[in-house]
C-alpha cells in the first residue's frame, strides 16, 4: 500500500512536472517575432562584423540609412544620433504586428555573443514591454542624475545604444519625436526614462546587471573573457552575468574590437577562425604574372645593424620580382652604400625601384605619406607593403600569405627575440597610448593562435591600394603634432572606421634592436653580440654549431685536443678585415707586447681585442659558445671564460711566418682559423711536441681547442705563402 502511494505521488509530480514545462513553452517567445532593427549609412569594418555575427546566430536584420548621409554628428566630441530615431521612427510607422519585438542596436560597434533564444528568454524575464541598456555613467546631462530612479542592484543609468520591446511601446515610445538629426538620442530616450508617468505608460525598465547588454563605456573592468572547451563570452564580473549584446560605446569603441576577435565564441574554436572576414584570396591558380602588383616601401630611420642581410632576405622573397616596384627611403648617410650595392646589383631584378637618400631632406612623416601616395596614384598598383629596415623578415611566404588573408591592412606578427615587445598593440590607454589587452602575452608567446583586430600596428603590414584611393585618400595620414607617423596613420585609419589585423599563424620573423648600435668601426655588426644574439648568431656562427652536441660533429685530431665548427665565412672575413682596418699590428719577433697585464710568452705580428674594443664580445662569446663545449669535452671543469690576452695573430712568409715551441699562459687555448689553406695562404699549422702530432689543414672557420699549460708544448709550423689569420684566446690564464 506504501508503495502504491509513492508510485500515484511519483505520478503526480511527474505530470505536474510535465504540464508546468508545457506551459512555459507554449509562452516561450518565438525567435520568428523578433526584428534587429539598426541603422547603417555607411558599409564600414564594424558594420560587416556585426552583419556577420548576426549570421552566425541567425538574426534577422532591417538595415536603415543605407547609403544616406549621416547629420547624426560625433558622439565623441558632442551628442548626437537624432537620425537615428526619426529612421526607427518612420521604420515602425510601417510596421503593423502588434506581437513583434523589436531589437535596436547600433551596428559599428557591437557584436552579438549569442543566439536569439537567450536574448528573448531574458527578455521574457525582464517582466517589462521595453529594457534598455544600462551604464554607469550619465551622459549627455550630468544634472539629471538625482531624477533617475534608485535601483536595488546594478547600474541606474539608460544607454540609448540598444534596447528591446514590443512594437506598439516602441512606437509609442518614439512618436513625439520632433528633433533634429544631430540632436541626442540618449538625452530623449532619457527624458522619457525619468518621467514616471511615460516610464510607467510604455513599461520601461532598465537592463542594469548587464543580463541583455553590455556597454563598455565605464565598465571596462568589469568585463572578463570567459573560456569554456567550445564557448568564449563575454563576462560581467560584477554581476556575473553573461551578456548577449557588446556594445564597445564612447570612449571604448577600440575595446569591442579585442572582444571581437572571440565572440561570437564559435569562430575561435568551431571554425578554427578568430577574426572571420570575407573569402580569403588564392594566389595558387594565378600565374606568376598575374599576381598582385605590390608597392614595398623600405624606410630606413636610423643606424641599424644587419642592413646588408635585411636586402639578403628580400631578395628571398618568394614573390615574383617583376610584381614588385620598391620604393627606398634612407635617411642615414651611414647606410648609403648598403642601399646602393643593392640597387646596382639588384635593382634591375624589380620592376621599379626608386631611392631617396638623405640628400633629399624629407623627413620619415613626409616620406610615408610620399609613399602612400606613389602607389594611390599608380593605377596599377594593387597593395602597398610598408616595411622598416629593422625587421627580420625570415617567412620568405611572408607577402603570399598577407596577400591571401584579403584584409584591408593585416600585419605579420614580430617580436622581439626574448622579449615582449612586438608590432602591434592588443588594446589602447584611455589617452590613445599603449594599454596591455587581457591576451597580449598569450597571442605573443603563441598560446592563442589566429588573426586578431587591433588598434595599432607598426614596422610591417600590407594595406590594400583600394583603400588608399578611397577612404584613406588622405595625403597626410601620417601627420600629427603630438603623435610619432605611426601613431598618427593608426589613430586616422582607426577614426575612419577601417579595422588592422594581425596574424600568428605563422612564424613570421623579429624586430631588431637598433639601441647603442655603434658606428665607429668598419663592421658594426660584429658588436651586436649583447642587443641583437640571435641575429649575430645567425650571421657569425657556423651552420652546422648545434650539431657539435646533438651529433657529436667534433674531431680529436691529437690527444685532448679537440676540432670543432664555430665561425660562419662571414665572421671571419669580417674580424679579418675589422683588424686590417684598424692596421696597428704589434712588431713581433722578440719584443713583449704587454696588454691589460697580461703578455705573449713568445710575440706574435697581432692586434688585441682590447684594441678595437671588442674584449666584452670577446668574452661573451667564449661564454655563450665555447665553455659549453670545454666543459663537455674536459668534464669536471668548469671555465668563467676569462682572458688576459685574446688576439688575431698574422702570419706571413717574410714577415713571421712560424711561431718558436712554447706553452700558453692559460688553462686552455682557442685557436681559430680566420681564412682558408691553400686559397688564402699556404703551409701553416699547429704541432704538439709531445705528442709529435700536427693539425697542417686548419678549416676556415674551426676552432682547435687544446689545455695551455704543461702537457701541450706546441709550435707554429711556417707559413709558406699569403696571409694567415687565427683568432687566439687564452682562456683562465
Amino acid at each position: 500500500m506504501r508503495r502504491s502511494s509513492f508510485l500515484l505521488f511519483t505520478g503526480i509530480l511527474v505530470c505536474l512536472l510535465f504540464l508546468a514545462l508545457s506551459h512555459c513553452e507554449e509562452h516561450r517567445l518565438p525567435e520568428e517575432k523578433l526584428l534587429v532593427v539598426t541603422v547603417a549609412t555607411k558599409d564600414t569594418d564594424g558594420f560587416r562584423r556585426f552583419m556577420r555575427s548576426a549570421k552566425h546566430f541567425n538574426y534577422t536584420v532591417k538595415v536603415l540609412g543605407r547609403s544616406q548621409k549621416w547629420n547624426g554628428g560625433d558622439y565623441m566630441s558632442a551628442p548626437g544620433g537624432g537620425q537615428k530615431v526619426r529612421l526607427l521612427k518612420a521604420a515602425l510607422e510601417k510596421m503593423k504586428n502588434a506581437d513583434q519585438i523589436i531589437l535596436f542596436i547600433d551596428s559599428y560597434d557591437v557584436v552579438f555573443a549569442s543566439s536569439p533564444k537567450e536574448l528573448l528568454k531574458k527578455f521574457q524575464q525582464s517582466k517589462h514591454r521595453v529594457v534598455f541598456s544600462s551604464e554607469t555613467l550619465i551622459w549627455p546631462d550630468r544634472h539629471l542624475e538625482d531624477k533617475h530612479p534608485h535601483v536595488r542592484e546594478g547600474n541606474r543609468f539608460l544607454g540609448s545604444g540598444g534596447f528591446i520591446g514590443y512594437l506598439p511601446n516602441i512606437k509609442e515610445m518614439v512618436a513625439n519625436w520632433t528633433g533634429e538629426d544631430n540632436e541626442s538620442d540618449q538625452l530623449f530616450f532619457t527624458k522619457i526614462y525619468i518621467d514616471p508617468a511615460k516610464r510607467k505608460s510604455i513599461n520601461i525598465t532598465l537592463d542594469s546587471k548587464c543580463r541583455l547588454f553590455q556597454n563598455l563605456h565605464g565598465a571596462l573592468d568589469e568585463v572578463v573573457l570567459k573560456f569554456e572547451d567550445s564557448r568564449v563570452r563575454a563576462r560581467n564580473v560584477l554581476y556575473d552575468t553573461l551578456p548577449v549584446i557588446i556594445h564597445g560605446n564612447g570612449p571604448t569603441k577600440l575595446q569591442i574590437n579585442y572582444l571581437g576577435n572571440y565572440i561570437p565564441n564559435a569562430w575561435t574554436f568551431e571554425t578554427g577562425c578568430t577574426v572571420c572576414h570575407e573569402d580569403l584570396y588564392s594566389l595558387k591558380a594565378l600565374k606568376e604574372s598575374e599576381y598582385p602588383l605590390v608597392m614595398i616601401g623600405i624606410f630606413i630611420q636610423q643606424p641599424t645593424p644587419f642592413v646588408t642581410v635585411f636586402f639578403e632576405r628580400l631578395l628571398k622573397l618568394q614573390y615574383p620580382k617583376n610584381r614588385l616596384k620598391l620604393f627606398i627611403y634612407n635617411q642615414e648617410a651611414h647606410h648609403g652604400p648598403q642601399v646602393s650595392s643593392f640597387q646596382q646589383n639588384h635593382g634591375s631584378l624589380y620592376q621599379d625601384i626608386k631611392v631617396m637618400g638623405p640628400k633629399e631632406e624629407i623627413d620619415a612623416t613626409a616620406s610615408r605619406n610620399l609613399a602612400f601616395d606613389l602607389c594611390r596614384n599608380d593605377k596599377d598598383c594593387d597593395y602597398f607593403f610598408s616595411l622598416n629596415i629593422e625587421v627580420v623578415l625570415k617567412n620568405e611566404n611572408t607577402l603570399k600569405i598577407l596577400i591571401e588573408q584579403n584584409l584591408p591592412i593585416v600585419a605579420p606578427m614580430i617580436t622581439r627575440a626574448g622579449r615582449l615587445w612586438s608590432n602591434f598593440w592588443g588594446a589602447l590607454s584611455g589617452d590613445g597610448y599603449y594599454a596591455r589587452s587581457e591576451d597580449y602575452v598569450d597571442i605573443v608567446q603563441g598560446q592563442r593562435v589566429g588573426v586578431w583586430n587591433v588598434p595599432y600596428v607598426s614596422s610591417v603590414y600590407l594595406v590594400k591600394a583600394s583603400l588608399l584611393r578611397s577612404a584613406l585618400k588622405d595625403y597626410e595620414l601620417f601627420n600629427s603634432p603630438i603623435l610619432d607617423p605611426d601613431m598618427a596613420y593608426c589613430h586616422n585609419v582607426r577614426n575612419k572606421g577601417i579595422f588592422m589585423y594581425v596574424t600568428n599563424m605563422h612564424t613570421f620573423g623579429r624586430i631588431l634592436s637598433t639601441e647603442n648600435y655603434q658606428t665607429t668601426h668598419l663592421h658594426n655588426d660584429l658588436w651586436q653580440i649583447f642587443e641583437n644574439p640571435v641575429d649575430w648568431q645567425d650571421r657569425y656562427i657556423h651552420a652546422n654549431y648545434t650539431r657539435i652536441m646533438k651529433d657529436n660533429l667534433i674531431e680529436t685530431p691529437c690527444p685532448d685536443v679537440y676540432w670543432f665548427p664555430i665561425f660562419s665565412d662571414v665572421a671571419c672575413n669580417h674580424l679579418v678585415e675589422e683588424m686590417e682596418h684598424y692596421g696597428k699590428w704589434s712588431g713581433g719577433g722578440n719584443v713583449d707586447t704587454r696588454i691589460q697585464g697580461g703578455y705573449e710568452n713568445v710575440p706574435t705580428i697581432d692586434i688585441h681585442m682590447n684594441q678595437v674594443n671588442f674584449e666584452k664580445e670577446w668574452q661573451k662569446f667564449l661564454l655563450e659558445y665555447i665553455a659549453p663545449i670545454t666543459e663537455k669535452m674536459y668534464p669536471g671543469y668548469y671555465t668563467k671564460a676569462q682572458f688576459d690576452l685574446a688576439f688575431v695573430v698574422r702570419y706571413k712568409k717574410d714577415e713571421q711566418p712560424s711561431l718558436k715551441p712554447h706553452h700558453d699562459a692559460s688553462t686552455f687555448t682557442i685557436n681559430i682559423a680566420l681564412n682558408q689553406v691553400g686559397l688564402d695562404y699556404q703551409g701553416g699549422g699547429c704541432r704538439f711536441l709531445r705528442y709529435d702530432c700536427s693539425v697542417q689543414a686548419p678549416r676556415k672557420g674551426w676552432a682547435l681547442m687544446h689545455p695551455g699549460r704543461l702537457t701541450h708544448y706546441h709550435e707554429g709550423l711556417p707559413t709558406t705563402g699569403g696571409v694567415r689569420y687565427i683568432a687566439v684566446s687564452f682562456v683562465d690564464p
